[in-house]
């Protein structure tokens, strides 16, 4: 088997019209049309919102491995986002070779802003 590429990242949320409105409205992300559950455009990967209970899952946990969003400027997109009433876990953290800064979506799933600034290597 040879995997071609990842099509999409799905998020369980607790109330799907309260997820869709942050990821849309506060994050600016582009829906993409069709389907009952909400598919956002990330680039190379769609963001899947799904509400588990309806799904018949009744315990679940939001995601706590960060899902990264690559954006030009992690300190304009940060400040941006706190206006928008985003709160962040810390500070920008400086790895060496890329920006970070940590948040959470409104069921507590784990998002960072980044931007590698070193080459990979």
């Amino acid at each position: 088997m040879q995997v071609e590429r990842a099509d999409f990242v799905s998020v369980p949320v607790s109330d799907l019209e309260r997820a869709t409105r942050f990821y849309a409205e506060t994050l600016g992300l582009t829906r993409l049309a069709g389907g009952g559950w909400p598919e956002f455009a990330l680039g190379n990967v769609s963001l899947y919102l799904t509400e588990p209970g309806k799904m018949g899952l009744e315990h679940w946990s939001p995601h706590c491995s960060m899902i990264a969003l690559r954006v030009a400027d992690v300190f304009a997109a940060r400040a941006e986002l706190e206006s928008r009433g985003v709160s962040f876990n810390g500070e920008v953290r400086d790895s060496g070779v890329c920006h970070m800064a940590f948040f959470s979506d409104p069921d507590g799933n784990a998002l960072m802003l980044h931007r590698r600034y070193a080459p990979p290597g």
